[in-house]
């Protein structure tokens, strides 16, 4: 049922061993004290051992509260000093030494390892705990763009109708099988989604392969084999970005054939075929398309894609290729899902309508607002913060959106994120980020700046020439109105990263602590430009 990835070869547990392993955790958990309702922090990187952990967990009615091993130990610590927890399990004696170091006075921290030993058969519970629909299952923290992280609860009632949504949408990918699902997986499991799928493919006729070097995903997606695998948009883009420069230096044959091939698609797509079209299709499929496929993967069906938008030129490019890119949108307020592509009506640059049971509907400012079994009961020890959020069962996301005739979304940005000029004109920054990312070769990140000034700014990360960005600018802006025009750059080599506190480990940026940052800089473009 699971699998990791480990040194160029697979360690494999049944069905069997995982429930083996379970119930040696609840025979620690048991020794332990823990009871329903307490909570347990949950510090590792991704394994078999996790899962086994997790599970055992639920089963005890004991709270899961998932951290991110890469996180910052005080970040770490202020979380786990808001949910109190009894116990922290960690992942290896690095991260436990870490935790000590920032909280002397910490619960009892116990090696992730060490709770699936020495159980005896009087310590294991014979029956899990019962839980009803609203008891609470675990506390996972939202990833703090700006702000504090909050803790968001999740029921039981919230995942039984989660897994029952995606299991039918995987049904509808996969069809009948003769064979269990292959899926990979690298995203850590301390994000909801991540966690879904893991919960998916326990409860499907899955085989879960774990990603355990980010530095060999290449050498472990070749060793998986998958059907499907969660993706965020930056490791979508960098292959794309991959694949369009190995094909730029190789030139040649395989250069003419693929654009030729691009080329015949976009036609296609947009009902302009020329004679020779099915042709040229037919070669670039058969001598560049099919290479990248198989490289990609040799049983690959789709790729899911959730997390932060993904730009439309890349979905259609893997579509092109003959790969199925499916979109995802939710937040972990909405136990991680609002809206599913169906995998037999795919809309690029929409994702997907809403998931069977739950309502959505654009508020006041096009906000997103969302009801049903998926919304969380609020969030822990804040109930100011719930009541903001949650009005009449209405979830308010924060998410800009508007959906088409056939119910399929589009997001266009965050709310919170609306750049408001002091002329009035509010303008959303993720369109016209986007397109000047994907217009500059070796760009990471544009970040769009002038809340409250005159016009609008940019901080460009990454290789890029001064020249070259000032060119897509000035193409970018003789396409947009006044107001949405970019004045002035900022060009900054060092993208921002988890570890310069600039990006979320979920792919997102922090806004707020990127504008600190470089509040410099910012204000030396605008005095530049008024002078």
């Amino acid at each position: 049922m699971l699998r990791e990835a480990r040194d160029g070869s697979l360690v494999n547990a049944s069905g069997a061993e995982l429930l083996g392993l379970v119930a040696e955790a609840r025979g620690h958990l048991a020794r332990a004290g823990l009871k329903k309702g307490d909570r347990c922090a949950l510090l590792a990187h991704n394994s078999i051992r996790w899962a086994a952990a997790d599970l055992a967990l639920m089963a005890e009615g004991i709270i899961v509260v998932p951290l991110y091993a890469r996180q910052a130990p005080a970040e770490l610590v202020a979380i786990m000093q808001d949910c109190q927890p009894s116990l922290i399990l960690c992942g290896d004696e690095a991260l436990r030494e870490a935790i000590t170091k920032a909280w002397p006075d910490a619960p009892p921290r116990v090696l992730l390892i060490d709770i699936f030993a020495g159980a005896t058969a009087a310590d294991r519970v014979a029956a899990p705990a019962t839980l009803s629909a609203t008891d609470p299952v675990t506390i996972i923290y939202t990833s703090g763009t700006s702000g504090e992280a909050k803790g968001v609860i999740l029921t039981a009632g919230n995942v039984n109708h989660m897994l029952s949504c995606t299991t039918a949408r995987l049904d509808q990918l996969m069809g009948s099988p003769a064979k269990p699902d292959s899926v990979f997986h690298y995203l850590p499991f301390c994000f909801a989604g991540s966690w879904i799928l893991l919960l998916t493919a326990l409860s499907r006729a899955s085989v879960l392969t774990l990603s355990t070097d980010l530095t060999k995903l290449a050498d472990e997606l070749r060793l998986a084999e998958p059907h499907y695998f969660l993706n965020v948009p930056t490791l979508l883009e960098r292959i794309r970005s991959g694949v369009e420069e190995n094909l730029a230096k190789r030139g040649g044959m395989a250069l003419a054939l693929f654009r030729s091939g691009r080329a015949a698609w976009e036609r296609k797509q947009s009902g302009k075929s020329e004679w020779l079209d099915a042709v040229r299709l037919a070669l670039a499929n058969w001598m560049v398309f099919s290479t990248v496929r198989q490289r990609l993967g040799p049983n690959l069906r789709a790729l899911i894609c959730g997390s932060a938008p993904l730009a439309k030129e890349t979905q259609l490019f893997f579509h092109m290729l003959g790969i199925r890119v499916l979109q995802v949108y939710g937040l972990t307020e909405t136990t991680a899902i609002c809206t599913l592509d169906d995998p037999r009506h795919v809309e690029p640059g929409r994702v997907g309508p809403a998931i069977p049971g739950i309502e959505m509907r654009a508020g006041e400012n096009d906000e997103i607002l969302v009801r049903g079994p998926n919304i969380f009961p609020g969030y822990w020890n804040r109930p100011a913060e719930t009541a903001r959020v949650l009005n009449d069962g209405w979830f308010h996301t924060g998410d800009q959106g508007e959906a088409n005739e056939a119910g399929n979304w589009r997001i266009v940005g965050r709310l919170k994120n609306l750049i408001i000029l002091n002329s009035g004109h509010n303008v959303a920054p993720e369109p016209i980020e986007e397109k000047l990312l994907r217009a500059l070769p070796g760009t990471e990140q544009v970040v769009l700046v002038g809340n409250g000034r005159g016009y609008l700014t940019a901080i460009v990360t990454g290789v890029a020439a001064r020249d070259g960005v000032q060119k897509q600018v000035d193409r970018l802006n003789a396409g947009l109105p006044h107001y949405k025009q970019v004045r002035a750059f900022h060009l900054e080599k060092e993208p921002f990263t988890i570890e310069n506190g600039l990006f979320t480990a979920n792919g997102k940026l922090k806004r707020d602590a990127i504008l600190a940052r470089f509040a410099g800089e910012i204000e030396a473009m605008y005095c530049r430009k008024e002078t």
